[in-house]
């Protein structure tokens, strides 16, 4: 286990016979340390078997599972399925891409993620400057100005709004700016009326704006709405996506490849967003490592729309990481596998950092979602 700047992150190395080392990064949901002992039960599921049979290894570890894995086999999976796609390319003298049948565009477009809800000032300053240094043209921020368990939610609209029409006449006007409501509100009619007050200031879309869980609410907020409604990052599989196509709600999917089991996952969840005129954007705030893994996705997936990507200051252990120029990102198509190159040496030293959500309290004191 090693971190990102101040988060934690497991990275999943598989040997084998031919000396190929295939890697995959695993998101950490939390607690921590339940991954490495649920990897090591999987592995041995995988012993001796051929890893180019990157789907066959897949089906059966969902399979043996027997019920549904949920957030933490799906992570674990993830990150085997990826270090098993980085020993078939490896194997075969390309790409990942190459092996889905090549790249469909030259360069992935990203958007810069910021998070937090900054005073004007700082967040031009804040904006400005990630252009300058990586080319972005889009980003992704909060819309909380305050607290949404604090207040009246009428004033909290119309801070966000304020504040929304602020940013716009402070940037070029070719910078798209998204909002990321992090799945904490459930009542739909809040979701709403944070929807119509960002709507004037054409947003690029609104993230998570209610709770996953009930999928029909979806459909009937997606009606509603005058913007783009992205979602998806809690979602597991295939089958909860196409529940959300079918009901109509959502107009951009953002599923996270670490989390839905892998690329092989992926891939057939974007197919079905495809076929429901749905734009992909993945769910990506990790690290350089899950940031190729996307990369490959992105390049061949033909309705992929713009990646997620998170800046960071501490991550050694990637020695070339895929960097943002004029706000995409180059494919590498002379380097086999994910075109990374990971620092044994660094991965050597204990660098584990633990993290933990911290959930908020609400003025009665009963707790509400981070």
């Amino acid at each position: 286990m090693n971190r990102v700047d101040e988060r934690p992150r497991l990275l999943v190395a598989v040997d084998t016979d031919a000396g190929i080392v295939g890697w995959g990064e695993a998101y950490s949901h939390g607690p921590d340390q339940a991954l490495p002992p649920l990897l090591d039960w999987l592995f041995f599921q995988i012993k001796n078997e051929d890893p180019r049979r990157v789907a066959f290894l897949n089906q059966k570890l969902n399979q043996q599972m027997r019920f549904p894995p949920g957030a933490l086999g799906l992570a674990a999976i993830a990150a085997i399925d990826h270090a098993l796609w980085d020993i078939a390319a490896k194997a075969a003298g390309l790409p990942v891409f190459g092996l889905l049948g090549g790249h469909v565009r030259d360069r992935v477009q990203v958007y810069c993620g910021v998070y937090d809800a900054p005073d004007v000032d700082e967040a031009v300053t804040r904006i400005m400057s990630f252009h300058q240094t990586g080319g972005y043209t889009a980003f992704k921020l909060s819309p909380y100005r305050t607290s949404p368990f604090k207040g009246r939610w009428g004033v909290l609209c119309n801070n966000a709004a304020t504040w929304f029409a602020q940013m716009r006449s402070r940037l070029p006007e070719h910078f798209e700016l998204a909002f990321d409501a992090h799945a904490k509100i459930t009542e739909p009619v809040k979701a709403l009326q944070l929807a119509n007050a960002l709507a004037p200031y054409d947003p690029l879309f609104l993230e998570e704006p209610l709770r996953p869980e009930h999928i029909p609410a979806w459909g009937d907020l997606k009606k509603q709405m005058s913007i783009p409604l992205a979602t998806g990052e809690s979602l597991y599989n295939r089958f909860e996506f196409l529940s959300l196509l079918q009901a109509g709600g959502a107009d951009i999917i953002q599923p996270d490849i670490a989390v839905v089991g892998g690329l092989t996952e992926m891939r057939r969840i974007a197919d079905l967003a495809d076929a429901h005129y749905v734009t992909v954007m993945p769910h990506n705030p990790m690290g350089p490592l899950a940031t190729a893994h996307n990369v490959h996705f992105a390049a061949a997936q033909p309705n992929f729309r713009m990646l997620e990507y998170k800046p960071h200051l501490h991550a050694p252990w990637c020695k070339d990481p895929y960097l943002p120029i004029d706000g995409h990102l180059e494919l590498r198509h002379d380097r086999p596998g994910w075109g990374v190159e990971i620092d044994i040496d660094v991965l050597s030293v204990d660098d584990y950092v633990h993290w933990e959500r911290k959930i908020e309290r609400r003025p009665d004191g009963s707790t509400a979602y981070p």
